[in-house]
């Protein structure tokens, strides 16, 4: 059974806080019969809604296929983190690429978090300022300050606050840390809220979204001719496919998923807290810690903790989410012991093994992003406009991202799995042992 469907009900989003609260759609028509379009995309999330926004607001004819609901992957399910840069630092894309180029993929960065905050705006969606990064050892706080220096100085950023065990304790309302930074530059939203508010923007647009349309496979066509897009009640023909699916691509492109590898992350949401523990999040920032298995959290308006942490090393979604995620939140919050956990549900992201995303041609005509690594809220977002914008001939942005090498998982698509169960294990048990 694919991830597509393992996990999940057909058509219906997991039990989560933002699909409980949010602002959500009526169901889109499924496709059916014969489409024609200009450009084919597949996946409503962030990348594909994005792409189908931009690609209708120059004049195109995008028809979009989602497989379940509009955001209803990791783009409806994430911590809602807006985070500053790639996936990786600027002194390691310095040391891959070179300065220039890691100065391309910052300014790129930054256009992504102003395209979320612009399009968040006009969709009505609520974002919250502050990130900070939690660091569990001295080593740590110490290359945050010279990382907040270092994009000071070369990269006219100057929003990073580098905070001590103390300043990071009064930020967080937690001693758990040795300190860090707060990301004034950054910011927090309701994820799923985000992507309804893209659909309703995309669909007033012009572009055609049909859920509940599940593509089986992929004819691409040959330099300048159609390609079509088929799925188990209809097809669309396309002059360009985009492909769109992250984790949940599955086997319709054998090029991007050897490179991209989907992994399950969980989250779980409290009670409102009222009055009890003012301490936790006095600025309303949200946070994510230095783990490998990252722990990340905020408050959402109503004072509920939503934190995410934990993994597991099978794809299918453990029976007890809330005992999964409940020792990571209470090393951070002892103090919500006695707390009731009211909503737990698991995603499926994708990472890639350098942990930068996967940008590529895999066929004539076609372009492909994902693997954002557990960074996607902005950089999915800006991949979906720079896709759109290769597709109508400026493709300068698109492939600054695709330069970035991506290398091929070990064993290759076959064999990720057993590979991930042992890669996950080892990281885990650092994690756990505090390296």
């Amino acid at each position: 059974m694919s991830l597509l469907h393992i996990n999940d009900q057909p058509g219906q989003y997991p039990p989560s806080l933002y699909a409980e609260t949010g602002r959500l759609l009526d169901p889109f028509p499924p496709l059916r019969g014969e489409v024609r379009a200009d450009v084919a995309v597949i996946g409503a999330g962030y990348t594909g809604l994005s792409a189908a926004l931009h690609l209708a607001r120059q004049g195109f004819q995008v028809a979009l296929v989602e497989a379940h609901r509009v955001g209803f992957g990791a783009s409806g399910r994430n911590g809602g983190q807006l985070g500053s840069g790639q996936r990786q630092d600027v002194d390691w894309l310095e040391a891959q690429l070179g300065r220039d180029a890691a100065r391309r993929l910052w300014d790129l960065a930054e256009d992504a978090k102003a395209l979320v905050r612009a399009l968040a705006d006009e969709a009505g969606v609520p974002v919250n300022a502050g990130v900070a990064h939690a660091c569990r050892s001295k080593a740590e706080v110490e290359h945050a300050r010279v990382m907040a220096d270092h994009l000071a100085r070369h990269y006219d950023y100057d929003r990073i606050e580098p905070l001590d065990r103390d300043g990071m304790a009064t930020a967080l309302g937690s001693a758990a840390y040795a300190g860090g930074d707060l990301d004034h530059g950054a910011g927090h939203l309701q994820p799923l809220d985000l992507a309804c508010g893209l659909a309703r923007l995309a669909q007033a647009a012009g572009a055609r979204i049909h859920e509940m349309s599940e593509v089986l496979r992929i004819d691409h066509g040959r330099a300048g001719g159609k390609s079509s897009v088929h799925c188990a009640q209809g097809h669309v023909i396309a002059d360009h496919v985009i492909l769109a699916a992250n984790g949940y691509l599955g086997d319709l492109d054998g090029h991007v998923a050897a490179r991209v590898m989907p992994i399950n992350n969980y989250i779980v949401a409290t009670e409102p807290l009222g009055d009890r523990a003012p301490e936790i999040l006095p600025g309303n920032i949200a946070v994510a810690d230095t783990k490998f298995v990252v722990n990340y959290w905020r408050m959402d308006p109503d004072r509920r903790l939503i934190f995410g942490g934990g993994e597991t090393i099978t794809y299918r979604f453990p029976r007890d989410i809330e005992g999964v995620v409940r020792p990571h939140l209470l090393s951070v919050y002892p103090q919500l012991r006695d707390v009731r956990l009211t909503h737990a549900w698991g995603g499926t992201l994708a990472i890639t093994m350098n942990r930068m995303p996967c940008f590529g041609r895999p066929a004539p005509n076609c372009l492909s992003a994902s693997g954002f690594s557990g960074h996607g809220v902005a950089l999915a977002t800006l991949a979906g406009r720079l896709m759109a914008g290769a597709v109508a001939g400026q493709a300068e942005g698109f492939d600054a991202m695709a330069a970035v090498p991506t290398r091929r998982f070990p064993g290759g698509a076959m064999l990720r799995q057993p590979l991930l169960v042992a890669g996950m294990a080892w990281y885990g048990l650092r994690d756990r042992l505090g390296f």
